[in-house]
């Protein structure tokens, strides 16, 4: 049973029924079609018959509140009864979606108010907000629903006739709201919309086979590439670690958390164990202190991916093994990683496993000090989402905060730009968000930058500009399908970049007529492609400079920096060491990797997707915390080279 996509998809849902709803009953109110909406209201009320008013009668009625409970509890409980074998599953799957439809339904209506036609109602008109259609949400849910289960479960030709029959009562309510007065036409399609996709997020978890998909070419387990263990790492804990630096944000990592932490690096022999928490001045505690003082040998960050950038930042090049305890909001590179989502397990599962050189990004700007990046860093929409997400809201409700936050800002216009990759021409362009990641994948494993890796000595750009809600639409629907079974992104390695899922790829403006890196060379051209209608545009590169308009909000890593009008980005290959469980598939599979040459050890299995170097560490990646000031600055620990250390080298 799947039920991992109820806890994104039905918010995600919700926030795009509300930012749709908010842009009707807004900014779009005045423009075509909706301006005409008064019209055919108007023309269905000038057009009512006797016969035509009984049948729109009848269809209001299966449709009712009181006629939907009554079907379904009807329907309920003859797939328990009735069959010799009680179907549990079906019904779940059908009272689920027509319980999550009216859910849904009510909190649109609580976000956005508008009101009923200007027309005489047949009904008398309830408290809820015309948008949507609850009528016929409820009738896609309850009569899709049976007709799902007639298609999927029935046998013999008259059940696509029975699926069929079924499939016309949703449409035929959507007409007799209109006819009835209670309704705008936008009203009843957002019914229809919310109808189906709840269905379709029901029946994805309840109803799809629990097989697991074959795996995937190309050395893929669980949708990510498994870290190559190198054949001169060693394996086998920390077990010789002299000092342990614990860096704790004190709001993230609660006492209780702080002792199972204690207890998991006593049960690995880690006795000499310095705490330090963080503060809004010092985000990283006093890590500088210890790593300048020497014999650091592994740091163990509690917190999110603000503290855990702000940690990485110290330790890029110095050598120093870094293991996250992922206990922040939205823990993202801990995600990316592959660790479990329980904080101790986490740490328990690094320690017994390997140490990895991962990336890092490097970023500055106009007021914005060089710092160093683990995730993601950008501006825009994503910045103004992270900016205003409520703290209470983050508190009791998590990554979901943002998403609130997100709604807020779906109408806001556009920023003009120009964009650099590498040395090649300056190009202009217009986008709502910029996002320059190290990682591809969000919360939830939406896969914004589906090529990302953090182990490829690349970045990875998208700058989403959506024409209007078929924009939007087109957009959520391509990282949607991103992450349903065997629709997973194409292992690093394989075929050239920018051909998959794409038309138009070519190379960027300065470079006509090159085409796309292959996965397997670090040292490579820009490259671009156009997906979701345009609305997505994707590109790679080692250096990206990036100059605005006018001054916009910035990120990094989810923490909030000083407006600005330029950011600049570069890769610092294989910079940061990193404590990650063990992968079950051996490095041979991998061969497209560079390894660490610095390590010495017999070949074994590996952590999920990266180089190894010389020996374990923790996993699991975390977003959360986030201060209120600007990103700090940085500050080169002991050994921090000039330059970025050559990638599969030690630094």
């Amino acid at each position: 049973m799947l039920l991992l996509p109820l806890l994104w998809a039905l918010p995600l849902l919700w926030a795009l029924m509300v930012g749709a709803g908010l842009l009707i009953t807004g900014a779009a109110a005045t423009r075509w079609p909706l301006s005409a909406e008064g019209d055919v209201n108007a023309w269905f009320a000038g057009h009512r018959t006797g016969p035509a008013t009984s049948v729109s009668e009848w269809l209001t009625l299966i449709a009712s509140t009181e006629g939907v409970i009554g079907v379904t509890l009807v329907c309920v409980v003859a797939l328990v009864v009735l069959p010799r074998v009680p179907r549990w599953r079906e019904a779940v799957f059908l009272g689920a979606s027509v319980a999550a439809q009216s859910a849904l339904f009510l909190f649109i209506t609580l976000c956005v108010e508008r009101p009923r036609p200007v027309v005489s109602h047949l009904d008398p008109a309830p408290p809820t907000s015309s948008f949507p259609s609850g009528h016929v949400g409820a009738s896609v849910a309850l009569y899709g629903g049976l007709a799902t289960l007639a298609v999927t479960r029935l046998r013999g030709p008259w059940r696509y006739v029975a699926a069929a029959v079924l499939l016309v009562v949703p449409p035929a309510v959507a007409v007799s709201r209109l006819y009835r007065g209670m309704h705008h036409p936008s009203d009843v399609a957002g019914g229809l919309v919310n109808g189906a996709c709840t269905l379709l997020v029901i029946g994805y978890a309840l109803l799809a086979p629990r097989e697991r998909p074959a795996p995937p070419p190309a050395g893929r387990e669980g949708g990510r590439p498994p870290l190559p263990r190198s054949a001169g790492s060693t394996g086998g804990g920390v077990r010789g670690v002299r000092r342990v630096v614990v860096v704790r944000h004190p709001l993230a990592c609660a006492e209780k958390l702080a002792q199972q932490v204690r207890d998991v690096l006593v049960r690995h022999g880690c006795t000499d164990v310095r705490w330090t928490s963080t503060t809004a001045e010092r985000p990283c505690g006093d890590l500088a202190a210890y790593t300048a003082a020497g014999r650091v040998d592994l740091v163990v960050v509690c917190g999110g991916d603000g503290t855990v950038r702000a940690c990485a930042d110290e330790l890029a090049g110095s050598g120093t093994a870094l293991a996250v305890v992922p206990c922040g909001t939205g823990n993202l590179l801990a995600r990316n990683l592959g660790l479990p989502a329980k904080p101790a397990a986490a740490l328990d599962r690094a320690l017994s496993g390997d140490r990895v050189r991962i990336d890092v990004g490097r970023v500055s700007g106009d007021g914005l000090a060089p710092t160093r990046f683990t995730v993601m860093a950008g501006a825009g929409f994503d910045a103004v989402m992270v900016r205003d997400a409520s703290p209470r809201l983050k508190a009791s409700l998590g990554w979901l905060a943002y998403v609130v936050s997100a709604v807020r800002h779906l109408g806001d216009p556009p920023m003009r730009l120009s964009i650099r990759l590498d040395t090649g021409d300056v190009v202009p362009r217009r986008a709502r968000m910029v996002v320059i990641g190290n990682v591809g994948a969000l919360q939830g494993g939406v896969p914004l930058l589906p090529d990302a890796r953090p182990d490829s000595g690349r970045l990875e750009v998208v700058l989403l500009d959506p024409s209007g809600a078929v924009g939007w639409l087109a957009a959520a629907a391509h990282l949607l399908r991103g992450m349903m079974p065997g629709r997973s992104r194409r292992p690093a390695g394989t075929g050239t970049r920018g051909t998959r899922g794409t038309r138009g790829t070519r190379g960027m403006a300065g470079t006509p007529g090159t085409t796309a890196t292959p996965r397997t060379t670090v040292a490579a051209g820009p490259a671009r492609r156009l997906v979701a209608r345009g609305a997505l545009e994707y590109f790679s590169a080692v250096r990206v400079d990036i100059r605005f308009a006018g001054p916009q909000a910035r990120e990094v890593d989810g923490d909030c920096a000083v407006e600005g009008t330029r950011l600049v980005a570069e890769v610092e290959p294989g910079a940061l060491l990193v404590q990650l469980p063990r992968s079950r598939r051996p490095a041979a599979s991998r061969p497209y990797l560079r390894t660490d040459p610095a390590t010495t050890a017999a070949p074994a299995p590996a952590a999920p997707g990266l180089r190894c170097a010389e020996s374990p560490a923790p996993a699991d990646g975390g977003q959360g915390d986030r201060h209120t000031g600007p990103v700090a600055p940085v500050r080169p620990g002991p050994g921090t080279p000039a330059s970025p250390a050559p990638l599969g080298r030690k630094p």
